[in-house]
């Protein structure tokens, strides 16, 4: 077995939460809840992970992550 690390990108709107991983194209979820979208998201990553490995498909990683909010006025 091994380990592997993403970056999530988590969102909150009127209708509740969702979660994607970048380096996982395709690889999102939803959740009413902060808890449940994080939930939600490992069990989507791990399903994705386990696919690509079946298919002998490399599992990309990063090695840095950086992210900030800016408020652009237009």
């Amino acid at each position: 077995m091994s380990n592997y690390k993403f970056s999530v990108v988590i969102e909150k709107d009127s209708d509740g939460y969702f979660a994607f991983c970048p380096e996982l194209q395709g690889c999102y979820t939803q959740g009413e809840t902060y808890e449940e979208v994080i939930e939600n998201i490992k069990d989507a990553i791990h399903l994705h992970v386990e696919d690509r490995i079946e298919n002998g498909e490399v599992v990309p990683q990063v090695d840095s992550v950086s992210i900030t909010l800016m408020e652009i006025a237009v």
